[in-house]
């Protein structure tokens, strides 16, 4: 809907992300909250380098009304994905540059100042404003994770209930989201983490790299048993035909 002029009917066009705010001037509520957020973020977008048509983003303003917009009295997710769109640079997230598309999933991180938020307007506006069809509830600090699904027939969330290892399926993404023990960023504690159809948990850059030298390792470790394996053999009883003595 274009915005319209205090002096003039005639409709002008509404701002988009290089005018409207896109800092909401709330930071995230512990160096634990910032980091949760930053490995959920980090792991998806690794786990689908190769995706032209999805975006992941968080803490991030979205904008999807004028009197919203003009009031900038919603804070964004902590994180959140958007399918059937394109990867590119955001500064924020405006719902009438995109075509109309709003996230397909939201994760709200709990803490004491805005739980009852998430729970309560947040929860509201993402069911029957922007249509989220996935909500997802993490404390980092309890470890306790919720799910909720929308039922489009009354615009409300219902919980979803967790498989028996406390692990949630995202019917949107095809994946699961569950806690695992982990270290990220020094700190060793549970995390909500990302894991694939086959149960792996989708790991980090520095969970990559870590895996990468390991594999290096062991493959030096293997190279180095079969040379004295060899060595033991032609000792004992010559060389191999065609290998060297040397």
């Amino acid at each position: 809907m274009p915005f319209q002029s205090e002096n003039s009917p005639v409709p002008i066009p509404p701002p988009g992300e290089d005018e409207l705010p896109y800092d909401d001037g709330e930071p995230m509520e512990s160096e634990r909250h910032r980091a949760q957020m930053d490995l959920l973020i980090e792991a998806l977008k690794l786990h689908w380098h190769d995706r032209d048509d999805v975006y992941v983003g968080g803490n991030m303003a979205i904008y999807f009304s004028e009197l919203q917009a003009k009031k900038n009295d919603f804070r964004g997710p902590d994180v959140f994905v958007v399918l059937d769109t394109n990867r590119r640079e955001r500064k924020s997230w405006v719902v009438w540059q995109e075509d109309g598309r709003t996230p397909d999933v939201v994760i709200e991180l709990l803490s004491d100042s805005t739980e009852a938020v998430d729970r309560g307007d947040k929860m509201r506006v993402y069911a029957k404003l922007l249509h989220v069809p996935e909500y997802y509830l993490f404390d980092p600090f309890s470890g306790a994770l919720e799910a909720y699904a929308l039922d489009r027939a009354t615009r409300s969330y219902a919980r979803v209930p967790a498989e028996a290892n406390g692990d949630v399926a995202s019917a949107c993404l095809g994946l699961r989201l569950g806690v695992r023990n982990g270290t990220y960023r020094c700190l060793e504690i549970d995390w909500l983490r990302w894991i694939d159809a086959e149960g792996h948990v989708l790991p980090t850059g520095e969970e990559q790299a870590r895996a990468a030298q390991d594999q290096a390792r062991a493959a030096q470790d293997q190279a180095k048993q079969l040379a004295a394996r060899l060595a033991a053999y032609e000792k004992q009883f010559g060389p191999l035909p065609g290998g060297s003595s040397d």
